[in-house]
């Protein structure tokens, strides 16, 4: 008996490998925007492995699954189902609306908590699963705030609108014009690409017919940088309005001078105006020798709410986690996280950036 006891004492205070999962596109035109994520996630497990975490009585060592989804609905859902496999307590993903909605079904049927760091598309929360959050302002806010910016600020009467016709980039669109239209602004044309065009000079040439006073673009750098780029060749003078997505300091090289051009909101205050943003900024390029390019802080964010949401529970099993997740209320480095009934974040602010010498520019933060 006693033998017996022993063994389960020592087994009851041994050590856990606990898998936290991660997926975002670490592959493709979306690659420099997941591996940003994935750095901030990984640089978060490393902080609390260096610190060291008990849970229960017992050590935690936590390990990073990360996942390249591609950036494709398909794809996103066979590694959804990889984590699940592989036993991940909570996932910080995916990357994109587009692969985060699909992919949110999964980890529900699971009970595994998923936190995007990312995923902007209001649907992704309203699917009614008790398991998904995000630490990321809503195009439902993005996009009227950005709306309101061009027409309060920037005194915009006429704008054109085209999407990636990507569940981000389309959604981003449709709350932008909603807004844009209530506030009286002209929408004058709707057309749509896809998020692998290159070559958007055919609809460029019926939009500089048009001659608005902006154009808005929803999808990401990789399509938004050639846009303005051929924009400007075409001697058009509207500004171009993006969103996060867009928002990179990889923009400026993919528009060249076009960029200054460019106009993009981001959801969450800008890096050196979050609480923790300039300390973290600083960890961030000594571990990874290169600047943040957007999502780094709400990633690493995510794994320390995972992480608390452990503590609250006492507990490492997935469906405790779900339960603790609603009554976070942990300051991070974007500030404070709490999250409401569809598990958003509350308190969301919207930054709007520019570019000038190559270099993404802070201009407004608003408030939502």
């Amino acid at each position: 008996m006693a033998a017996i006891l022993s063994t389960q004492m020592t087994s009851a205070f041994a050590d856990q490998v606990v898998r936290i999962g991660f997926a975002a596109p670490l592959t493709g035109a979306s690659a420099r925007a997941g591996k940003d994520a994935e750095n901030g996630a990984r640089l978060a497990l490393e902080e609390i492995g260096s610190k060291g975490l008990v849970v229960a009585g017992s050590k935690v060592t936590l390990e990073l699954d990360s996942e390249d989804d591609a950036n494709d609905p398909r794809t996103a859902t066979q590694v959804a189902q990889k984590l699940v496999d592989d036993k991940v307590v909570a996932v910080v993903g995916h990357g994109n609306s587009g692969t985060s909605i699909p992919a949110a079904k999964i980890y529900s049927d699971a009970g595994i908590a998923q936190l995007s760091p990312s995923a902007t598309n209001p649907q992704y929360t309203l699917q009614g699963f008790k398991t998904t959050f995000r630490v990321v302002a809503t195009d439902a806010q993005q996009g009227p705030a950005l709306a309101d910016y061009a027409s309060n600020t920037l005194k915009l009467k006429r704008v054109a609108v085209v999407d990636d016709a990507t569940a981000y980039g389309q959604g981003l669109a449709d709350e932008f014009v909603k807004k844009a239209k209530a506030l009286g602004v002209t929408v004058i044309s709707r057309d749509a690409t896809s998020d692998k065009t290159i070559d958007f000079r055919a609809i460029l040439t019926k939009i500089k017919a048009e001659a608005p006073d902006a154009i808005m673009y929803g999808g990401m750098d990789a399509t938004v940088g050639p846009f303005a780029k051929q924009a400007a060749q075409l001697a058009i003078k509207a500004k171009i309005l993006a969103g996060d997505g867009a928002c990179t300091e990889q923009l400026a090289s993919l528009a060249s001078s076009a960029a200054e051009n460019v106009i993009c909101s981001e959801p969450g205050i800008a890096i050196e105006k979050m609480p923790g943003g300039a300390a973290f900024e600083k960890k961030y390029e000594a571990r990874f020798h290169e600047p943040i390019q957007l999502y780094a802080p709400f990633a690493y964010d995510a794994v320390y709410v995972v992480v608390d949401a452990m503590k609250r529970a006492n507990s490492t099993d997935p469906a405790k986690i779900v339960v603790a997740l609603p009554q976070t209320d942990y300051r991070g480095v974007i500030g404070e996280i709490q999250f409401d009934e569809h598990g958003d974040i509350k308190h969301g602010a919207i930054s709007v950036y520019t570019y000038r010498a190559g270099k993404k520019v802070f201009i407004d933060s608003l408030k939502m």
